[in-house]
């Protein structure tokens, strides 16, 4: 009885939850195929490669679009730890479904503090595309607004889930 009132009062941050995790797979898996067909053709050009300063494909394939831009300092930059951001990406939204499958306070805990790290890296990512890359890139400024509002709604659900659970006893 008790899991099931922590469940609904918790069901309509999950509807959110859902929507963002599945748009930040959909970006997230949409950034890799850039990337893969980039790497096989330097000349393809992606659909939201709009000019010189709106390209995509320009961005994800610049230093910063394997492992922040950072992990080349430490490990070979082709070595298989130095992934691109995208699979980082699928990574966190798949964890975050995961997560977010269960009602209890350590996972709440856990969704809250991925969020944050996802949003220290978009402030991070966002800064190297306006003042290093000097581009726009549509992908990645969707990804940073979905990755704040998951942050939003994960923050919202661990307070409606610590409510319920001190109201249930």
């Amino acid at each position: 009885m008790a899991s099931t009132a922590v469940a609904d009062g918790v069901s309509k941050w999950e509807k959110t939850r859902l929507f963002l995790c599945i748009f930040g797979l959909f970006l997230s898996f949409y950034a890799l195929h850039i990337e893969i067909l980039r790497d096989r053709d330097p000349e393809y050009r992606a659909m939201c490669d709009l000019g010189d300063y709106v390209s995509c494909s320009k961005v994800f394939t610049s230093r910063w679009g394997r492992g922040f831009g950072l992990l080349e300092f430490f490990i070979a930059k082709d070595s298989v730890l130095n992934q691109p951001n995208s699979v980082l990406g699928i990574i966190f939204y798949t964890l975050q479904l995961t997560l977010g499958q269960s009602v209890s306070s350590r996972a709440a805990f856990l969704l809250v503090c991925f969020s944050w790290a996802s949003v220290a890296g978009s402030l991070y990512l966002a800064y190297v595309l306006a003042f290093i890359l000097g581009d726009f890139c549509m992908i990645c400024v969707s990804t940073y607004v979905v990755n704040f509002l998951l942050l939003l709604s994960n923050l919202k659900r661990r307070t409606r889930l610590e409510a319920i659970k001190e109201k249930i006893g």
